[in-house]
């Protein structure tokens, strides 16, 4: 018989919302935030007020990102600009290569999902994700 551990909703909304309390500190400067399962299916999702499209749809992206390649977006930036390639080429409109990404994976090695931040600048971004990791008790 097989058994899979999945992404509770009871971290995944802890994660949430101490993202939220830390990017509420600068209300001006407006963040989506995006929680994936291992395969990349939308689990939460919260922007705040004035987000504006584009951060939504990267957010989203980022985590779907994390969560199917199982690595960090800014990993996966670097990796990608050191061999020359491009998000267009593996053919998934939902790719993002771009920090502010994060894979959600319990000590075993299991992935459970992505976590992914925009809006701030990548490296603010991936720092805020990093916030709602830190939260998650895997």
């Amino acid at each position: 018989m097989y058994q899979k551990t999945v992404l509770g909703m009871a971290e995944t909304l802890a994660a949430i919302h101490a993202m939220l309390e830390e990017v509420m500190k600068a209300p001006d400067r407006p963040v989506a935030i995006a929680v994936t399962d291992d395969d990349g299916n939308l689990v939460a999702y919260a922007r705040m007020d004035q987000c504006r499209r584009l951060p939504q749809q990267v957010a989203v992206k980022k985590a779907y990102t994390a969560a199917t390649f199982r690595s960090d977006t800014g990993v996966l930036a670097v990796r990608m600009k050191e061999t020359g390639r491009t998000a267009a080429e593996f053919g998934d409109p939902n790719l993002m290569f771009l920090q502010g990404g994060v894979v959600i994976q319990r000590p075993d090695g299991t992935v459970l999902g992505g976590i992914g931040v925009s809006g701030l600048a990548a490296a603010e971004d991936e720092a805020i994700a990093r916030i709602g990791l830190k939260t998650m008790k895997l």
